[in-house]
């Protein structure tokens, strides 16, 4: 049985740049990547490819278009079946979902007979942009009615549901933070996800590839042996002054037991309100007027996910463009290639009206 993990969360949660934290530090494991995006183009693909030597054992699959194993996904059972083929050059599987998934829709798919007996789950990890969680950017308003509320409403959805589907939630970007913030972190994660296992952090967008891999948390047991482990927190248990407990490799080692995949029987359709659309450019760009025209343009989509590559007028081949809501970094990016092409996805967003706002800011022409 190949082990899988998939790996969730929202847009912008840092889930490509975890990943390639746990390839850095994979050891000598053979891995298989499938990298799921909301969208006709495969940023984080590239990103992955561009920090892998040619030597790596690590083969990425990239499943633009649409949401990952969902019901009009025809590619997913088949790449996992060739996956099984090669059995002997693979030694653990990584999904990425989109931001717009849940992972159940994995899950179901791999307890259906075609895959059940090639592939087990090994954990689902969801990575959360903890800034934003602190900030209330996941939170509802019940009390008002309006188009911001209901893309509000959505997003809470959403996240709510990523973490009620996962065995681990990791805290990311979080080295700006002290600890009473990590605290309120964890006990507004507790609240609203009292079942998840183990809640770890990610200092530097890395994590030790012992807490994500190997974990075993679904596999049924087949051992009489008998070991304590700490229950599952309810919704009022107390934080623990050490969590050393709560180690998720700890598992790894001991009798096996069932987590209850069973019960992720169901997932919910993508809402329709999400749209993805890309813009092209052809002329060289100024870093800092692009910068200011996506901080713009985030404000008025609403836009929450901005990534892409572009050509500028500096002397370095190309830059990275990585955006959450108004948080927008343009660095240098070795994986660009070509023209400037830049991937949008918000709640009702309009092509038109973006392409316009760039064309004007930057001075150059967007399509």
């Amino acid at each position: 049985m190949i082990p899988v993990t998939i790996v969730t969360g929202f847009l912008g949660s840092g889930k490509t740049t975890l990943l390639g934290s746990l390839i850095r530090s994979r050891q000598t494991r053979r891995l298989a990547l499938l990298i799921n995006e909301f969208g006709e183009v495969s940023i984080d693909g590239a990103l992955i490819r561009d920090g892998l030597n040619d030597d790596d054992p690590v083969r990425v699959h990239d499943f633009p278009y649409g949401l990952i194993a969902y019901g009009d996904d025809e590619h997913f059972v088949p790449t996992m079946l060739a996956l099984s083929e090669r059995r002997t050059h693979v030694d653990h599987v990584l999904i990425e979902t989109s931001g717009l998934a849940l992972p159940t829709a994995i899950m179901e798919r791999l307890q259906a007979p075609a895959l059940s007996g090639d592939f087990v789950l090994d954990a689902t990890l969801a990575v959360v942009d903890t800034p934003l969680l602190l900030s209330d950017q996941f939170e509802r308003n019940p009390s008002v009615h309006s188009p911001q509320t209901a893309v509000a409403d959505s997003i809470a959805t959403l996240f709510e549901q990523q973490l009620e589907y996962a065995d681990v939630v990791v805290l990311n970007k979080i080295d700006t933070l002290d600890e009473n913030a990590l605290l309120l972190a964890e006990t507004r994660l507790r609240e609203r996800a009292p079942n998840v296992r183990f809640i770890e952090l990610a200092h530097r967008a890395e994590l030790d590839v012992r807490l994500a891999l190997g974990l075993r948390l679904h596999q049924v047991s087949q051992s009489t042996h008998k070991h304590r482990f700490t229950p599952m927190p309810g919704p009022d248990t107390p934080l623990l002054v050490d969590q050393a407990g709560l180690n998720g490799h700890a598992h790894s080692g001991l009798g096996r037991h069932s987590h209850g995949i069973a019960t992720h029987k169901h997932f919910h359709e993508q809402d329709p309100g999400w749209i993805s659309f890309v813009l092209r450019s052809t002329e060289p760009q100024q870093v800092e007027k692009l910068k200011a025209a996506l901080v713009d343009a985030a404000r008025m989509g609403p836009i929450l996910r901005i990534k892409g590559f572009v050509r500028t007028i500096d002397p370095e081949p190309g830059f990275l463009v990585q955006g959450v809501r108004t948080r927008i970094s343009i660095s240098p990016g070795s994986a660009f290639v070509g023209d400037s092409e830049l991937v949008f996805i918000g709640y009702h967003p309009s092509r038109k009206a973006v392409a316009a706002l760039l064309s004007d800011l930057t001075g150059t022409f967007w399509k």
